[in-house]
């Protein structure tokens, strides 16, 4: 699978932004959205072949949106990489279960966000 077209799903315009920059300057085309309900609606319009998914968001969090993703035909292939705070052992298999293919703690490290990107690719 080649991936091309990432969707940054994140709260925050800093994260977003960060993200966004750094995928950018690799050569990805982004997409961003704000909040696990925005994530879904562009996952199923526009198909990225890689979502990067923050937890901690109002409304539908990041581990709901990534189980609904995991769920429905249009949206279950699409790996989902989750970047979040939420660094506890069992935040992590919690994220796995859900369906996400990786789970990487804020700050991101850039190395380590480019090599899981490759490795699904």
């Amino acid at each position: 699978m080649s991936i091309s077209r990432i969707l940054v799903v994140d709260d925050s315009p800093t994260e977003r932004f960060f993200l966004s920059e750094l995928l950018v300057k690799n050569g990805y085309l982004v997409s961003m959205a704000e909040s696990g309900e925005e994530a879904l609606a562009q996952a199923k319009a526009s198909r990225p072949d890689l979502i990067l998914m923050d937890v901690v968001m109002p409304g539908m969090n990041g581990f709901q949106a990534t189980r609904a993703l995991s769920k429905e035909d249009t949206t279950k292939d699409i790996p989902v990489i989750m970047c979040t705070t939420k660094g506890q052992e069992t935040d992590k298999v919690w994220g796995i279960r859900q369906g996400a293919k990786a789970y990487l703690v804020k700050p991101v490290n850039p190395d380590d966000l480019l090599g899981q990107i490759k490795a699904l690719a």
